[in-house]
């Protein structure tokens, strides 16, 4: 039976989640800034409540990005020297997808607009759709101003805004039928986005693994 970790430092929040003999179990905390000094611990937390030791892994999960740059960097680094060290593969997973995931849990909606503050006056922006219990991006992810926030071209139907972008919802010219302008990534979500990802078999080598800053080109490493 498949065991996977997952963790995400990308915003405020701090989460992990470990799937194993079937069983989720999770850590979740908003905690700015502590980020690089909680993480190691609520794994090896979450492990020691499983009973199971880091071998026992078959890839992690993380996100990716978009989010804070530094938080990014924090998953990253740590999920590369873990499944170094287990010679284990790892799962990137979209922070603007884990948003959805969780509108698609805690509130069933099934099309959902996340958003994610980006600063400097502007939102990470995706759009999802869910498909057999997956919330799947529709057209591309992207770092614009809230005024050009948009719903796909064919969108129809009841729209569903989650993510800190929505606290520029005056901004943002998109009718919903709902929304949560503090909801944050939780690990819970991208460790059902990571599981599908394994089972497609999508899990990519540790040195390949990439942040997704959508704005920041220079900051992203080249290309070997």
């Amino acid at each position: 039976m498949t065991t996977l970790l997952a963790l995400d430092t990308a915003t405020e929040a701090c989460s992990v989640a470990l799937l194993h003999d079937g069983k989720v179990l999770t850590h979740y905390e908003v905690i700015p800034r502590l980020h690089a000094q909680k993480l190691l611990p609520m794994i090896k937390d979450l492990l020691a409540e499983a009973g199971i030791e880091l071998s026992a892994l078959d890839a992690i999960a993380f996100g990716r990005g978009p989010g804070a740059f530094t938080g990014v960097r924090i998953a990253i680094g740590v999920v590369q020297g873990l499944a170094f060290g287990l010679d284990r593969p790892v799962l990137p997973v979209s922070n603007l997808a884990v948003l959805a995931q969780r509108a698609f849990r805690e509130h069933g909606v099934t099309q959902v607009a996340a958003a994610i503050d980006a600063r400097m006056d502007e939102v990470y922006w995706g759009c999802y759709c869910e498909t057999a219990g997956e919330m799947r991006l529709v057209g591309a992810e992207a770092v614009m101003p809230p005024e050009n926030a948009a719903l796909p071209d064919d969108a129809s139907g009841q729209w569903f805004g989650a993510g800190t972008g929505w606290g520029y919802a005056d901004r943002i010219a998109v009718s919903l039928s709902g929304q949560d302008a503090t909801m944050l990534p939780h690990a819970q979500d991208l460790l059902t986005l990571g599981t599908f990802a394994w089972h497609r078999g999508e899990a990519i080598a540790a040195d390949d693994a990439q942040p997704v800053y959508l704005r920041d080109k220079v900051a992203t490493p080249k290309a070997r």
